[in-house]
């Protein structure tokens, strides 16, 4: 297996001689300024970089620094960036840590430190990586657009394989949004009539007038405006497949001409007198309880009978326990590169809330927050606030593995700061960092100190092994 890739970004040739020989397990390519850095991050790709923040021409600030950093994180987001500064520019490590560098520390080097901390962005960045595959591969059956871990769902998706084939009127039964017309497209897709038309019709979207017009058509003359024949939707479906959309709406009147049409495969255009022959096979579709309104008397149970020789229950998304993460984080690759976006993904917050939020709307309201999300989305990660959801208390917390690291780390930072009685320095040495990378950790998850005394209580002594000629 090939070594891991290294890039590292420093002008000074002393610490490029002791970044050679310091990461054996590395393959490393060392560059001296932006250009070559970005080159080689296009062409290497590598899951982690070395940045020095004090770049000529501003070697005593940091503008061409962070610069930089901009850069590179548009240019390669899943790569963990490790910035360097100089003793005493911890501001500008905790700016470029808020700016999307993944760690920090600060000069003169402390090589075991550095390869920690290395090691641990390697790790990280092969996690999200692991993560980004498994939602990749997620969807296992044939069917397009359906996106799934759910056994529910996948039960459903292995059922429409099935019926696929079988020459047999098909009833969709789910709530709205839950993914009934990509159902419906894969039984016709799937089966035998796939070179064959698609058809499809909303029954509950059409008034009631024009309906049976869009469904049968209607010859020169039958009506006023009707200027030429026009075929319906039935007839432009010969050989393929009607899929019937809200069927329940459908009025009483042309329930008795559809099901004299299921009966026969035949019908009449309205002011026609020639029988038209029709081969199509019909899938419907409902959000309705069609029992309940067949013992109300607004649909005929004959109709419903011949509608429903297969039935197929889709679940709703709050159902389908992980289906919502799984899908936000395939709509947040699609509308990254639809939108030209770079978002890397979700915050914590995030993530809990869309564990949690009851989605009535289901996978088209999920569809729906995430476009607004990621066009409006300030941030390097989407926030709760930007798919408008509130984070609910006592939420049970997604089982993403990149969160659950978030979460556990923050949990050992706390047990930490509390052994030691909130002594930086302590605590630096119960987690094995330095204590500038527990500064940089503490302002990532929000985290401070009891007092100000105990940021400068037991000084901690920094321990370097500098090269010849390295910088201070």
């Amino acid at each position: 297996m090939a070594d891991p890739k290294l890039l590292i970004l420093e002008d000074d040739e002393g610490l490029c001689r002791q970044y050679r020989w310091a990461f054996p397990g590395f393959e490393v390519f060392i560059t001296h300024a932006r250009s070559q850095a970005v080159a080689a991050l296009r062409r290497e790709r590598p899951p982690v970089m070395i940045l020095d923040l004090g770049l000529p021409p501003d070697p005593d600030g940091a503008t061409e620094g962070f610069a930089t950093l901009e850069e590179v994180r548009r240019t390669a987001p899943d790569t963990k960036v490790i910035v360097a500064t100089g003793s005493g520019e911890r501001a500008h490590a905790l700016r470029a840590v808020a700016n999307g560098a993944y760690d920090f520390y600060e000069k003169p080097i402390d090589i075991d430190v550095l390869r920690t901390i290395v090691d641990r962005g390697l790790k990280l960045h092969l996690i999200e990586a692991e993560n980004r595959r498994l939602a990749e591969a997620a969807p296992q059956t044939s069917i397009k657009r359906i996106i799934t871990a759910n056994d529910a769902m996948l039960k459903v998706c292995r059922s429409i394989e099935k019926l696929a084939g079988a020459n047999v009127t098909v009833l969709l039964l789910g709530e709205s949004g839950t993914g009934k017309e990509a159902l419906a497209r894969a039984l016709h897709d799937l089966g035998p009539r796939a070179r064959q038309p698609f058809v499809a019709i909303n029954c509950g979207a059409i008034p009631e007038t024009l309906l049976e017009s869009e469904l049968f058509g209607y010859e020169r003359g039958a009506f006023t405006g009707a200027v030429k024949q026009t075929i319906g939707k039935i007839e432009s479906a010969h050989r393929g497949t009607l899929f019937l959309d809200e069927i329940g709406d459908l009025p009483h009147p042309l329930q008795v001409k559809l099901l004299r049409f299921l009966q026969d495969q035949v019908i009449e255009r309205i002011g026609g007198r020639q029988p038209i022959q029709v081969d199509v096979r019909i899938v419907s579709a409902t959000n309705q309880s069609l029992e309940d309104r067949v013992a109300e008397g607004a649909f005929r149970s004959d109709l419903f009978y011949r509608l429903n020789s297969v039935s197929v229950r889709i679940p709703p998304l709050r159902d389908r326990g992980g289906d919502p993460i799984l899908l936000a984080r395939f709509f947040l690759n699609r509308f990254n590169q639809e939108f030209g976006r770079n978002i890397s993904g979700f915050t914590d917050e995030a993530m809990t809330a869309i564990a949690a939020h009851g989605w009535p709307g289901n996978v088209r309201e999920l569809e729906n927050r995430m476009k607004r999300a990621v066009v409006m989305a300030e941030g390097r990660q989407i926030e709760a606030a930007d798919l408008e959801l509130a984070v609910a208390s006592g939420t049970v917390v997604d089982l993403d593995l990149r969160s659950a690291r978030l979460r556990a780390e923050r949990e050992v930072i706390q047990v930490a700061l509390s052994r030691s009685n909130g002594t930086l320095a302590a605590a630096a040495r119960l987690l094995g960092v330095s204590r500038p990378t527990l500064y940089g950790l503490m302002e990532v998850h929000g985290l401070t100190a009891k007092s100000d005394r105990m940021l400068d209580s037991a000084p901690e002594r920094e321990v370097s092994h500098p090269a010849e000629g390295s910088r201070p």
